[in-house]
């Protein structure tokens, strides 16, 4: 899914333009990015937590060359899913492979 196909299901949903969805989307995100700036955590019940990580310096490869580089120290989004997103998508996967297997 992409955002356009999330802007459209927002549209769909909520019986709103376009143009509205779109509005709505991207703050939800610039929401959640400004969140993950200031090294707060979100929770969205039922769906996961979003938080940053902080990543040490290290010393990396370039693979084209195989030249040492140092990385340097960061911090990187990390999304945890929740025990419920974890089950449906568990559930989804189980019942594609057994479809699957049955029409062997």
């Amino acid at each position: 899914m992409t955002k356009a196909d999330l802007v459209d299901e927002v549209a769909a949903l909520g019986d709103l333009t376009r143009r509205d969805a779109d509005v709505i989307v991207e703050t939800i995100f610039n929401g959640m990015i400004d969140a993950l700036r200031a090294d707060d955590k979100i929770e969205i019940r039922g769906f996961g937590s979003f938080r940053s990580r902080q990543r040490k310096s290290r010393t990396g490869r370039n693979p084209k060359t195989g030249q040492r580089v140092e990385v340097p120290a960061k911090r990187v989004p990390y999304f945890k899913p929740s025990k419920e997103l974890r089950d449906q998508v568990n559930a989804a996967t189980a019942a594609r492979d057994a479809s699957a297997s049955t029409e062997s």
